[in-house]
């Protein structure tokens, strides 16, 4: 039951925060390309590459706050449908070429952001 109630703390502090960027990143970077999701993503990529090795290997925390925030808090911060559903719509409205981009860029920028937050965890 702690893992539920965990996972329902954090995902409302993940929601919440995206909720957040989703707004604010706009306002710095225009609406013209997926920015905000695609920053989004590569954070919580960093975020559960680090914070996964740092509560495994070096920080002792209970189960369920692990859960709470690596499910929880990223599960909810993080947008695979919404990045999904961006792409869908740019190949609609004829932009393949963008939606390939965004699509690379996501799957790169996510991968490396993940293998960063390993590192700079083990490596500290």
């Amino acid at each position: 039951m702690r893992n539920y109630l965990a996972i329902s703390v954090g995902g409302a502090f993940g929601c919440v925060a995206r909720f957040y960027l989703e707004g604010l990143i706009p306002e710095i970077f225009g609406s013209g390309f997926p920015y905000a999701t695609l920053t989004i993503n590569v954070l919580g990529a960093f975020f559960m590459g680090f914070l996964f090795i740092e509560t495994l290997e070096r920080v002792a925390i209970t189960p369920a706050v692990r859960t709470g925030v690596l499910t929880g808090v990223l599960g909810g911060f993080t947008t695979f449908s919404t990045f999904s559903m961006e792409v869908v719509l740019l190949v609609q409205q004829g932009e393949a070429a963008r939606a390939a981009l965004y699509v690379a860029l996501s799957l790169a920028m996510g991968l490396g952001a993940a293998f960063a937050g390993a590192y700079i965890a083990r490596n500290l």
